[in-house]
């Protein structure tokens, strides 16, 4: 299998089981947002040190913590990365299932207007339409819900920042991974310790099924960011925006058909201005891609691509 390929099926994969992400979270409850997170990060801290155990990267480890570019930039993504599961784990279990998946159908304009701002890409007149249906579908749903969208919005903002640290930093997929879930374990580690100071903490009071689901947070949160890395990496960045779709789809088809959330006309309307953008900036995308695949080898790409 080429690199293309790889990189789409693990993005299509990542995207499917990130899709699903709305029937398990519920599961760990009564477990708190934070709690929640803090055991993400340290169950999928162990899950990936002993996957490289496995497979003797750790001198790919050293490597990355030794540059101090490498660091810092993995630094930033691990708190985004933390921040996007707090939100996205407040959004699912207190109600928003509709409103998280909101985030991730914008979060594809998100990064083509930080390919704009960051790489100083240049937008095609159909992609500035795209931006700006987007931008009234926000208006839309800001009206319907009584106030701006924030989980939404929140949830794309840092995604699409994630998205573009695992685009710039040249680390392979687990040992990544590894470094930034280390970054904020001791943050992670002094959460549970208040907690458990605190007689809030629910791991090993619960039951043992319950801390058989919170160690199984490791896993499905070290899996989908591992097959997300490693696409990242082989993909450019506005193909990884269009194989999102899937997870709001999902998520969408979960909080509507699963749990009964409300869908009234005003917050439909505003869905739909979203899809036409989405359905704008997908065509531009396909037509521009059959346009590059006609050119002649020998001619130039235009500048900005």
């Amino acid at each position: 299998m080429d690199e293309r390929r790889l990189g789409v099926a693990s993005g299509l994969a990542a995207y499917a089981l990130w899709g699903l992400f709305p029937l398990y979270f519920p599961l760990l409850e009564p477990a708190g947002g934070l709690e929640i997170v803090a055991h993400r990060v340290l169950w999928s801290l162990l899950f990936v040190g002993l996957l490289l155990t496995a497979v003797r990267r750790w001198g790919n480890v050293r490597a990355a913590v030794t540059d101090r570019r490498t660091v810092l930039v993995l630094a930033g993504a691990a708190v985004l990365i933390a921040a996007n599961w707090l939100i996205f784990v407040y959004g699912v279990n207190s109600g928003h299932v509709v409103e998280t998946s909101l985030g991730y159908f914008i979060n594809p304009l998100v990064s083509v207007l930080l390919g704009v701002v960051v790489f100083a890409e240049r937008l095609r007149p159909l992609q500035w339409l795209a931006v700006a249906i987007a931008a009234v579908a926000v208006g839309v749903l800001t009206v319907d819900y009584g106030r701006p969208p924030w989980i939404a919005l929140s949830l794309a903002a840092t995604f699409g920042l994630y998205g573009l640290m695992k685009k710039v930093v040249r680390v392979e997929a687990a040992p990544g991974l590894f470094v930034e879930t280390a970054l904020v374990s001791l943050p992670a580690v002094a959460v549970l310790a208040f907690l458990q100071a605190d007689g809030s903490a629910t791991f090993g009071a619960e039951g043992a099924g319950h801390v058989a689901l919170l160690l199984s947070s490791g896993v499905a949160t070290a899996v989908p960011l591992l097959l997300f890395a490693a696409a990242a990496r082989r993909i450019p960045l506005s193909t990884v925006g269009l194989l999102q779709y899937l997870t709001p789809l999902m998520q969408l088809a979960i909080g509507v058909f699963v749990y009964d959330e409300p869908m009234p006309p005003a917050r439909l309307a505003g869905f739909a201005i979203v899809w036409l953008a989405l359905a704008v900036f997908t065509a531009d995308s396909l037509r521009h891609a059959r346009g590059l695949a006609r050119r002649p080898v020998t001619e130039p790409l235009p500048a900005g691509l």
